[in-house]
Formats: structure tokens, sequence, C-alpha cells
């Protein structure tokens, strides 16, 4: 029974994300944009910070048709 009950936490980890719905109202529309482009000018500033011949760089920090280093 233990062995189950642990299997079964272990597979959590495994599902996918909970659904999200769209927002309903402008309001969260709004609030949905701005956590969006808070992210993104955390990413940038990280990225503008950060050394260019990492992995990490290369990984969070390249966009598509960015010049191969």
């Amino acid at each position: 029974m233990a062995a189950l009950s642990v299997l079964c936490i272990g597979l959590t980890g495994c599902l996918p994300p909970a659904y999200e719905a769209e927002p309903a109202s402008v309001y969260q529309w709004q609030r949905r944009q701005e956590g969006i482009e808070r992210r993104e000018a955390e990413r940038v500033r990280l990225c503008a910070i950060m050394n260019t011949d990492t992995d990490r760089y290369r990984r969070d920090c390249r966009r598509p048709g960015d010049p191969i280093r």
C-alpha cells in the first residue's frame, strides 16, 4: 500500500499542468499581459548581464533567427 501511494505521488510530477482558463474580463487580460511583459523584461535583463559563452545563455537567451556564435 505504501509503495502504491509513493508511486502515485511520484507520477503526479509527470502530469501536464492544470488547465488555466483564459481571462474573461478586460482587467484580467491586462494583468495577464503585464505579467508577460514583466517576465520578458526580467529575462532580457538577466541575459544582458549573463556570460554569452555559457550553456545557460544558449538555452535561456537565444531566440530563433539569432546568429550562431
